[in-house]
């Protein structure tokens, strides 16, 4: 069963400056009726959301590596596609990273350009939750769907469009754990290759922000060895519950083990005038039958 993709709905942008590959892949995109955004500057983050495009392919030496975080957080339902002569690993993990979906290098046939822009497409609506524009409250975090962002008393948190997501899907999982692999592949529409870590710096970059609109509640949390849970708690609540969970001095030791950790108390001297310790012999008393001068004198 093959999932066709309704390529009347499909508005998209090309910044680059290669006049030659634009042609090309123009008339590609005329043949499949896409509406196309031919570009060869890169214009205001904002003037792009205006255009409301569903995809964007650029290339980054006409547009730097930071243009891509810009956009991401300007258009956070952008499908954003990278097409480059060559990079550095460095700059591809940068350009993922930053909100990227895709990173095609050159020399690139146009059908391959084509079919990566639909397979992120496909990937992005499978990944998608039901549409529902309603607002998600959790403890002081709003949740926005229709800004790609959450507000604490009225300040924005100031996600990025993969933290958007994260936070998303983390908030509708209606409290279970979802495990790393699950996450990776709702966010970034990939299987996660073992030792990636990028789950985990995304989880730091939100948490990190949702901190700083609402620095008393505690929003993600982690569960070693499986992933993350989404829960709104506050942080004197869970200060309280860690400190419920310590032990009591001697827990888990047997009765004569406690009764050894115990300290001894010092011995007490003897009370002045007559008081005698258990076990010591009492000093015999003075024969009170004797003058006080011939005692004196002994």
């Amino acid at each position: 069963m093959s999932s066709h993709i309704d390529t009347a709905q499909v508005s998209i942008a090309i910044i680059d400056d290669d006049s030659g590959l634009i042609t090309v892949i123009d008339r590609r995109f005329a043949a499949l009726r896409w509406q196309r955004e031919l570009l060869t500057y890169a214009p205001a983050p904002e003037q792009l959301a205006s255009l409301r495009l569903n995809a964007l392919v650029l290339n980054p030496s006409l547009t730097g590596l930071d243009y891509i975080e810009r956009v991401s957080q300007a258009s956070p339902g952008l499908a954003l596609l990278v097409l480059a002569d060559g990079g550095t690993v460095a700059d591809r993990v940068r350009a993922l990273r930053g909100g990227a979906d895709d990173w095609v290098a050159k020399p690139c046939h146009p059908e391959e350009l084509i079919a990566r822009v639909q397979a992120v497409l496909r990937r992005r609506r499978i990944g998608e939750l039901p549409s529902d524009d309603a607002p998600l409250t959790a403890g002081e975090l709003e949740i926005r769907p229709e800004r790609f962002d959450a507000y604490a008393n009225g300040e924005p948190a100031g996600l990025s469009r993969k933290e958007y997501e994260l936070l998303r899907q983390l908030a509708g999982a209606d409290g279970r754990v979802l495990e790393r692999e699950l996450i990776y592949q709702r966010v970034w529409g990939y299987t996660m290759v073992r030792g990636d870590r990028s789950v985990d710096v995304f989880v730091r970059k939100l948490r990190t922000k949702l901190e700083r609109v609402s620095p008393g509640w505690r929003y993600v949390h982690t569960h070693f060895g499986v992933g993350y849970r989404f829960a709104a708690e506050p942080e004197d609540g869970a200060e309280d519950e860690q400190a419920s969970e310590l032990p009591e001095p001697g827990a888990g030791l047997s009765e004569r083990e406690q009764q050894s950790t115990v300290p001894e108390e010092p011995e007490r001297p003897a009370p002045l005038g007559g008081g005698v310790s258990a076990g010591v012999e009492a000093a015999p008393a003075h024969n009170t039958d004797v003058p006080l001068d011939l005692a004196l004198t002994r």
